[in-house]
């Protein structure tokens, strides 16, 4: 189990470090993107991005998942060929009249969804930016299955890099204002997908194989309603919003997200190692005792996360926006209650992805995206942003605890529900304490508050007897560079996805009911 963690724990550093530097970059520039920024401008970005989301999930029909999960099915380089050479073709001739057809429909919508005149042109230029977005899911899963982790990241980083330099390009030395922001992603898409061509070239070749597409359509289209549902839950209340409050709330709404959103860096570059990790760890043996002790360190990371960005969120809005987006303190808070319970689902239903039981993740999504939605409009009205945020975290927890009783069923895991109980006491504590310390100037207040929740909380781990023996000895080795000594428990290893993978295990032990994995 230690060199599977040291494994995941590797990836996780490579997948994150890149998007941990960059944002917060972006999170020191904020100060200054307010002073070009109105409260409307960031309103109406938040509702650009929302229809960003939207149309990147009908864009790339579940297709990007089931190339994943057939790639490895793929016995030769020509399979893959055809496999991603389908695709490639089914979503350009397919999405490329949805596009027309989008592009021409934008005059209307872009009055109707961004409550102001003369957002066309930023709207279509989102359009055709997604749509090209859509194809690059090819090349960086090849690269996250061949285990090329630092390519992968070496482009993710400059993407990230290029798309915030040139945002400040155009927006604080233009002047160019949201139209800047939009220019610099097409541009930087544009960028990206010519300097990707290489790895898209040997890829693709003149075939068309309605088997291929079937299959991968069958695995793929059960994850639109259940991608929908979860942007519904994601962006939904910036719609319902539309209808009760002005763009400047939605404005001030969109920062505080923006701020409960900071421990999503970790859990999306967490996300990135996991699938592939969960995918090869099941066909060991012993697999759920390692998904059970992830699940509870992970849980521990995020709870800590979660206590300690509540507890300064009003010291770090007050420094960060110069005291212009105080007001949305409690949203940082629940939207870091809602990333926390996403994590608990991510980390828990699995068992749904093993055993290919996929039918039932949109069920969970709808359940929660549709409670999410009621939920707004009754709270929105009422309590105004923060009734948002309550809605948020709320159908974040409904979705994860009816996904973990399913993922459960059909693939049981003894969760350590003891430890994570003390993990969520701890967590609180340490909130409470950061929060009764008096008021003080706002950079001392992010240092002082968020020093207190992380000593408050690993003392009551330790003197509550959280971490035993042998899991102190494994954290310390992990601290430890090259592979354990000793025989592993596998004869013969072979690297993929970045995994280690027993050839000698047979593929039936993979399976339960006669079924395989997805992502």
């Amino acid at each position: 189990m230690l060199q599977k963690i040291r494994e995941l724990s590797k990836h996780l550093a490579i997948y994150g470090a890149g998007d941990v530097a960059i944002q917060a970059l972006n999170f020191l520039l904020l100060p200054f993107y307010v002073r070009y920024l109105t409260q409307a401008d960031y309103g109406v970005l938040a509702l650009l991005a929302s229809v960003e989301a939207t149309v990147k999930l009908f864009f790339r029909w579940g297709v990007d998942g089931a190339f994943m999960r057939f790639w490895y099915d793929s016995e030769d380089e020509q399979t893959r060929q055809r496999l991603a050479s389908t695709l490639f073709f089914f979503l350009l001739g397919t999405n490329g009249v949805l596009l027309i057809l989008a592009l021409i429909a934008s005059p209307f919508l872009s009055e109707r969804l961004l409550q102001s005149p003369g957002y066309t042109l930023a709207l279509q230029l989102v359009l055709l930016n997604t749509f090209a977005i859509g194809f690059t899911f090819i090349p960086f899963h090849v690269l996250r299955m061949q285990k090329r982790a630092r390519e992968f990241s070496v482009l993710t980083i400059a993407r990230s890099a290029s798309t915030l330099v040139l945002r400040v390009v155009l927006v604080m030395g233009a002047g160019l204002g949201i139209m800047g922001v939009v220019i610099a992603d097409v541009v930087v898409t544009s960028v990206i997908l010519t300097v990707m061509v290489g790895s898209f070239a040997p890829l693709l070749r003149p075939t068309f194989s309605k088997e291929v597409l079937r299959k991968s359509l069958a695995f793929g289209l059960p994850r639109i309603p259940h991608g929908f549902a979860l942007q519904l839950m994601s962006v939904g209340d910036r719609f319902v919003m539309t209808r009760y409050l002005s763009i400047q709330d939605i404005g001030v709404y969109s920062m505080g997200v923006s701020f409960g959103l900071i421990e999503k860096i970790v859990l999306g570059a967490f996300e990135y190692a996991w699938a592939p990790f969960y995918y090869a760890t099941a066909r060991e043996p012993g697999a759920p005792r390692v998904f059970s002790t992830v699940a509870t360190y992970g849980l521990a990371v995020l709870a800590l996360m979660t206590a300690g960005l509540s507890a300064i969120a009003v010291d770090l809005l007050d420094a960060v926006t110069r005291g212009q987006y105080v007001a949305a303190a409690g949203v940082v808070s629940w939207t870091a209650i809602g990333v926390f319970f996403y994590g608990v689902y991510l980390l828990t239903s699995i068992g749904l992805n093993i055993t290919s039981r996929t039918q039932y993740y949109p069920v969970t999504t709808a359940i929660g995206a549709t409670v999410n939605i009621g939920l707004n409009f009754v709270l929105i009205p009422r309590f105004g942003i923060i009734g948002a945020a309550w809605a948020n975290g709320a159908a974040y927890a409904l979705q994860a605890s009816i996904a973990f009783g399913f993922s459960q069923r059909f693939y049981p895991v003894a969760y350590e529900y003891g430890r994570v109980s003390r993990v969520i006491a701890a967590a609180l504590i340490a909130y409470a304490s950061a929060r009764v310390l008096p008021v003080m100037p706002a950079f001392a207040g992010v240092l002082v508050r968020g020093l207190t929740v992380i000593v408050v909380m690993g003392a009551l781990l330790w003197l509550t007897g959280f971490f035993n023996a042998d899991e102190l000895r494994a954290l310390n080795a992990l601290r430890m560079r090259g592979t354990p000594r000793g025989p592993t428990t596998t004869a013969e290893t072979t690297e993929l996805a970045g995994e280690i993978v027993a050839v000698d295990v047979p593929d039936n032990s993979f399976q339960r009911d006669g079924k395989g994995g997805r992502e």
